[in-house]
Order: structure tokens, then C-alpha cells, then sequence
């Protein structure tokens, strides 16, 4: 049988790749402002760590973007066509939604800043909404996998901005400063959705409401196993990173604790949970050519399970920057593996005819964590203590480990030497 292929080099190298690299930067900065900005700012202002955690619960766009999603699939703006039109939308109110924020005081205006905070997380979700079905159209088959694997890693280095450049310049620059400067760089979205083609099918565009919003969902759940395994599927998104999502939920926070600086932190803590991550996600990448999806989630949920481990022995520890850099960089690298292996379990389980509100479904699970569950982390942290806290992340993780019996265990059913032969003679015969 011969099978035409391209080469990596005709995939990596042309004008899509190029887009992927700029869509996620400007997808994930926002996400990172709300994350590792925001947090920060309120701490060094001395809010109490109850209230940062409360902060989380303005994140609920995150987790609710399924139910708004079927909307930007069912319509188009006047402008720029059915994707380019909504990013460009949720770009320019996001420069604006960033950038107001260092007008308020949080001793003063908490109300305001909540509202903003809002506004950011709405439009970020939205924007990631419209971003993740423009990636979905432009990319051929068999460039999904490198293109969705550059789109993560840019995503990751957004987060230097918001996380690393930001609270340096905070140390130097008046907060009204840093947040313009932040929002700034959201022009690289805007100048990236105005120069790429839109790719966008109006043909293949659901035409009634119902078809964009039932019929996901009936599709979902209809399939084998019913309702049971549906839920238990949507179970397993909720809990699978749960432990590492509360471990990282108010890192900033306790990096300021132990006594390090901005500085420190911008240049150690973040520039080693980004190397690290990014490391995790091309391991990931490479390890999964090997193994099935199943065992890679399997496999990585135990890593990104005991890596949150040395962070009870950096809360005893106190300042160590030597030690900062090897408990962060071990933290992400789990973190890296466990994202990499999720996203692919997500592809695999999203509907080729619905993938914008599925896969929005799915990715809204995965971010209730980072949001109802990390609500409470201030208050767990408060009555507790750092040390405790992280030895209670460790014993939430189980609970995901565990769904993984019922929905991807390790001896999955894969076709024999046998089979495999029948499956290329079929291949043969079809070409």
C-alpha cells in the first residue's frame, strides 16, 4: 500500500503553526493574570488569604463556558467572519478589562476589582471558546497533533507576562503600570485574529438552536454505557487534577509566606514552574508515540500525584531558593505530563461533529477545580497551615486516580497480532 505523508518539516513549518503560536499566547495570558497576577497583587496590598481564594469563584466563566458556547458557533458578528470576529471582540475587551485594573485599591475598591476580575474571566473563556474552534478548523488531520502541542507550550509561556515580568516590574513601577503594561500585550492576539484567513464553514454551521445545543449533549450520552458512563467520564475530568489544581491554586501566596521577594519569585518560582511544564508537556508528547492514552494517564496521574509531596517539605523548610527551584520544577513537570495526557483523553472522547461545545464541556470540568474547589483553599490554609494543606492536595488526588478503573483502565481492550492483520488487509483492499 503506498500512503502519501508530509514530512514534519511541511507540517511544522508553514503560516498555521505560526497562528498556533500566537493564539495560545493570547489565549492563555488572561488565564494567568487571574492566576498568578492577580493573587500577587492582593497580597502584597495585605489581603487576607481567605478573600484571594474567594477570588477564585469569579473564575465560574471557566467552568460554565459550555452553556454560551453553542452561541458562537449559532452566530456570527457583522465583521472579520463567524472566529475572527468573536476573538477579536474578546481581545480588545480584554486589554481594556487588564489594564483598569490597577486603577482600583484593593483596601478600598474589593467590589470593583471583583467586578473587573469578572469581566476578564468572561471574555478570557469566551475567547478561548472561539480560539479552540478556529484551531479545530484550520489544522488538517495530521496536523492536530503538532499544532495543539505548539498551542499548549505558547499558551505556557504566555504565563512569563502575567507571572514572572509583571511582579518583577511591580518591585520598580506603580500597579497602575504593571496592569497597563500586562494588557498591552493582548495586542498580539488583536494583530494575529486581523492577519490570519477565517476558516470558518457557514455550510457546515449549525442552523437552528437546537442543533447547537441539544444535540451535543444527547449525542454525549447516548453513547455506550448511557448516562452512567457520561457521568462518570465528566467525574473523572472534575477529580483527575484536582490535587495538583489546590496545590498551585495559591502558590504565590505561600511563596510571599515563606519570605521570598517579587523578584525572587518572578525569577525563580515562575520561570521554574514554566521550563518545567513546558518540559512536561514534550516529554508527554514523546512518551505517549509509545503507550496508549490509558496507560499515559495512568502513568503520569502517579507523577503529578507524588510531586506534591516536596511542597510539604518546602513549608518547613522556609526560604531556600535552591530548594524553591527543584519542588517548583518537580511540581509542573507533573504537571506538564498529567495536562498533555488529559487533553489527548478529551480529543478522544469529543465527537468529531460536535467539537466546539464538547470539547467546551469537557475543558469546563477540568477548570471547576481551579475555581469552586480552590474557593475554599484560603480558608483550608488559615485553619490549618501550609503543611497540612498540602498533605490534604495528596489524598484528594486519589479519588481521579481511582475513576480510572472504570473510565481508562490499564489492560484496555486492544486489537491482537491477529486483528491488526485483518485491520491492514482491509486497509489494502480499500486503496
Amino acid at each position: 500500500m503506498t500512503e502519501t505523508r508530509r514530512s514534519w518539516t511541511e507540517i511544522l513549518f508553514n503560516r498555521k503553526m505560526l497562528a498556533c503560536i500566537f493564539l495560545g499566547f493570547t489565549s492563555g495570558m488572561p488565564l494567568y493574570v487571574l492566576i498568578s497576577l492577580v493573587p500577587a497583587w492582593l497580597r502584597s496590598q495585605d489581603v487576607n488569604l481567605a478573600t484571594i481564594g474567594l477570588f477564585a469563584l469569579v473564575g465560574l466563566p471557566y467552568t460554565w463556558k459550555f452553556v454560551w458556547s453553542p452561541l458562537m458557533d449559532r452566530y456570527k458578528l457583522p465583521f472579520l467572519g463567524r472566529r475572527r470576529g468573536w476573538a477579536v471582540l474578546t481581545q480588545l475587551v480584554l486589554l481594556i478589562a487588564i489594564g483598569m485594573l490597577g486603577q482600583f485599591d484593593p483596601s478600598t475598591s474589593l467590589q470593583a476589582i471583583v467586578a473587573v476580575v469578572f469581566v476578564v474571566a468572561l471574555f478570557s473563556a469566551s475567547q478561548d471558546i472561539v480560539i479552540d474552534a478556529y484551531r479545530r478548523e484550520l489544522l488538517a488531520d495530521d496536523e492536530l497533533g503538532t499544532g495543539t502541542s505548539i498551542f499548549v507550550n505558547a499558551y505556557r509561556l504566555s504565563g512569563l507576562i502575567p507571572g514572572s515580568l509583571a511582579l518583577i516590574l511591580a518591585d520598580h513601577q506603580p500597579w497602575t503600570v504593571v496592569f497597563w503594561v500586562t494588557g498591552a500585550f493582548m495586542l498580539v492576539g488583536i494583530v494575529t485574529t486581523l492577519t490570519i484567513r477565517e476558516v470558518s464553514d457557514d455550510a457546515l454551521a449549525p442552523h437552528t438552536l437546537r442543533e447547537a445545543v441539544i444535540e451535543p449533549f444527547v449525542e454525549f450520552f447516548s453513547r455506550d454505557g448511557g448516562i452512567k458512563t457520561g457521568l462518570a467520564i465528566l467525574a473523572f475530568l472534575f477529580l483527575y487534577k484536582l490535587g495538583d489544581n489546590m496545590a498551585t491554586a495559591l502558590a504565590t501566596p505561600f511563596y510571599i509566606d515563606m519570605g521570598y521577594s517579587l523578584s525572587e519569585i518572578g525569577s525563580v518560582a515562575k520561570v521554574a514552574g514554566l521550563w518545567a511544564s513546558i518540559a512536561g508537556g514534550v516529554l508527554g508528547g514523546i512518551i505517549m508515540l509509545k503507550i496508549s492514552i490509558n496507560r499515559a494517564l495512568w502513568l503520569f496521574g502517579f507523577v503529578q500525584l507524588f510531586t506534591i509531596l516536596p511542597y510539604i517539605w518546602l513549608s518547613q523548610a522556609g526560604h531556600s531558593l535552591p530548594g524553591l527551584f527543584v519542588v517548583v520544577s518537580g511540581e509542573y513537570l507533573g504537571v506538564g505530563l498529567g495536562t498533555i495526557a488529559l487533553t489527548a483523553f478529551m480529543a478522544r472522547e469529543t465527537s468529531r461533529a460536535f467539537t466546539a461545545t464538547q470539547f467546551a464541556l469537557f475543558s469546563s470540568f477540568i477548570a471547576v477545580p481551579r475555581t469552586l474547589a480552590n474557593a475554599s483553599t484560603g480558608f483550608i490554609v488559615e485553619a490549618v497551615g501550609w503543611t497540612q494543606f498540602f498533605i490534604l492536595c495528596v489524598i484528594v488526588a486519589v479519588p481521579g486516580m481511582l475513576l480510572l478503573l472504570k473510565v481508562a483502565p490499564w489492560k484496555e481492550d486492544e486489537p491482537d497480532a491477529e486483528e491488526l492483520e485483518e485491520l491492514e488487509r482491509l486497509k489494502e483492499k480499500s486503496t
